[in-house]
């Protein structure tokens, strides 16, 4: 029984390395019985169908390295889109600073201007052209800042639309990535199902032509 197996195992090797060797076997076939024809059509088969699933799982190799460097790319894209807004949020708080900055110096020249009404009531009305003026400064200043607010409220509108669009793009290539896994697992079981339909009857032939040689 064990001649037979190793017949087998010889033969299966010898066709997946030495395509030369089994061009020779395939020459002879006419030399050959019914039985040994069988099993080298069988082997055969065998090899094509591993041929075919290797190249369908180098394929599926090569679509989910794809796959992740574009999920590296799109995650080290949000992640410098979190600088920028990190950055810009520091930049309008800067702002926002300065500006509560200048509206106390405004309320300070404001009480100088009591001040000074009250004890220089001769410079009364050049005191009230400067106060007049710092009121334009700061008018000014105040439609500089709304702008400011509402260019950051564009900008921060646009990076959370663009965020979205991101998020949904790593979460459509995840699922491809479970869907190739889910693939490659399904590939892999009807390769070890069929491998295991082929060895079954192999192995009930090798029994029954045991049996024969000892009757």
């Amino acid at each position: 029984m064990e001649e037979p197996q190793q017949e087998l195992l010889t033969t299966s090797t010898n066709l997946e390395v030495n395509e030369e060797s089994s061009g020779s076997i395939l020459n002879n076939k006419g030399h050959m019985d019914k039985s040994s024809l069988d099993l080298l059509f069988a082997v055969e088969q065998m090899i094509k169908d591993k041929q075919h699933v290797e190249i369908s799982n180098n394929d599926l190799q090569d679509r989910l390295s794809h796959a992740n460097g574009q999920n590296d790319r799109l995650n080290k894209d949000l992640k410098n889109l979190g600088k920028v807004i990190e950055e810009r949020e520091k930049s309008i708080m800067e702002l926002e600073r300065k500006l509560v900055d200048k509206n106390l110096k405004v309320d300070q020249m404001m009480e100088d201007y009591r001040e000074l009404h009250s004890n220089l009531s001769g410079q009364n009305e050049e005191l009230k052209g400067v106060i007049e003026l710092e009121r334009q400064n700061y008018a000014g200043l105040l439609q500089k800042h709304n702008e400011m607010i509402t260019d950051k409220n564009k900008k921060v509108s646009d990076l959370e639309e663009k965020n979205i669009r991101l998020e949904a793009e790593l979460s459509q290539m995840k699922q491809k990535s479970d869907a190739l896994r889910q693939e490659k697992t399904h590939l892999l079981n009807i390769v070890n199902d069929f491998t295991n339909r082929l060895t079954s009857p192999f192995a009930s032939n090798v029994g029954k032509n045991d049996e024969s040689s000892v009757d």
